[in-house]
């Protein structure tokens, strides 16, 4: 609280010495002792544009500093190398321009601050000078869109075949996802189908749905094309997977999709970022309502034998809700697998020598 008090007061004491210096030179206006035109004010003024533009860049590059550890990794998909050119190249020709700009916008006010035996030059206009401030901006506009259509266009385009197809499914507030099984088709949907048990809408009558399972957290097997499929049940949410540099909105009524190829595992990235318990996220950039924060999703690489390892131990959503695929689609119900025989605890036969428990009443 001392800090701010002694701030205060130096503040106070600097405004003060302005208006007694402000006073001075009105009083010696009026009397017609004040002979020149402009004062040191002027002089002080034109300085403080150097000074403000200095202290600025110095002031963003520190700031820049600071932030860089929070920065994320380098991306750990193949078309997040080129997204992160296309973010740091478009940066630096903003930064460059930004910088040209505005040194000059500061520095002109000092260099050509007002003297009293200086008259300026009428320079109405440049033809040339503006055809090449309007044309080279716009070639280089027309480079970046250019750039970052064909990166979308590849990202956004069929996936190759034998991609992993995943389904992502947005509501408020969690997301679910849903993998294909042996058949590597994922069953048909319809919203109508929605209710507490089936809560992808997945429909029960088409027979792809039965080996369909939905579990906990995300996999994807690492140097192989992954597809997701997205889709909102409520309203709009967005699909963020950072580390891969994959983003995509999740629309209601409005199926999206968006395929990729992860390149590093999750135990490569534990021992890259020195993080034992890093992992991959699932996150939702779309404020979608009170508990949006909520909407985290664990996500897992996999080297492929484990992938395929882990896709075997799952089950299946019509296995684990047997009585309601049988209601559903009673037709289809030869197509659910045997039920899991668990083990149960055996009693030893009894002993006819025992002797059995006293079970009379004491008095």
């Amino acid at each position: 609280m001392t800090t701010i008090y002694i701030l205060a007061a130096i503040v106070l004491i600097i405004a003060i010495l302005v208006v007694i210096f402000r006073l001075q030179v009105l009083s010696a206006v009026l009397k017609g002792r004040y002979e020149k035109r402009v004062g040191i004010g002027n002089d002080i003024n034109a300085l403080l544009f150097v000074i403000v533009f200095v202290v600025g860049v110095g002031a963003f590059w520190y700031s820049y500093q600071q932030a860089s550890e929070f920065f994320l990794p380098a991306p750990s998909s193949e078309h997040g190398v080129k997204t992160d050119q296309l973010f740091w190249v478009t940066m630096a020709i903003l930064v460059a321009a930004f910088l040209v700009t505005n040194a000059l916008l500061y520095v002109f006010p000092y260099i050509y601050k007002y003297k009293e035996d200086r008259k300026a030059y009428f320079y109405p206009d440049n033809h040339k000078l503006e055809m090449i401030w309007t044309i080279i901006p716009a070639l280089v506009m027309a480079g970046l869109v250019v750039f970052g259509y064909k990166e979308w266009t590849a990202i956004t385009s069929p996936a190759p075949k034998g991609a992993e197809v995943i389904e992502i499914m947005g509501k408020q507030f969690a997301w679910q996802v849903r993998y294909p099984g042996k058949d590597g088709v994922l069953g048909n949907y319809n919203y109508r189908n929605i209710d507490a048990v089936n809560e992808f809408g997945m429909d029960m009558n088409d027979s792809a749905s039965y080996d369909d399972f939905i579990p906990r957290e995300m996999h994807f097997p690492v140097g192989k094309p992954v597809l997701l499929n997205i889709r909102a049940r409520d309203v709009i949410h967005s699909v963020f997977l950072p580390h891969f540099r994959v983003k995509m909105d999740a629309v209601p009524g409005m199926p999206t999709h968006f395929w990729f190829v992860p390149t590093k595992t999750t135990s490569q990235m534990r021992e890259e970022t020195g993080n034992a318990k890093f992992n991959y996220e699932l996150a939702c950039t779309e404020v979608c309502g009170r508990g949006h924060y909520a909407m985290r999703f664990v996500v897992v690489v996999d080297e492929p034998a484990e992938y395929e390892k882990w896709k075997a131990s799952q089950d299946t959503f019509a296995s684990l809700n047997r009585d309601y695929a049988a209601e559903k689609a009673p037709k289809l119900v030869s197509l659910l697998p045997a039920k899991k025989v668990e083990a149960t605890e055996v009693s030893a036969p009894s002993d006819s020598t025992a002797v059995p428990a006293d079970t009379t009443a004491t008095k």
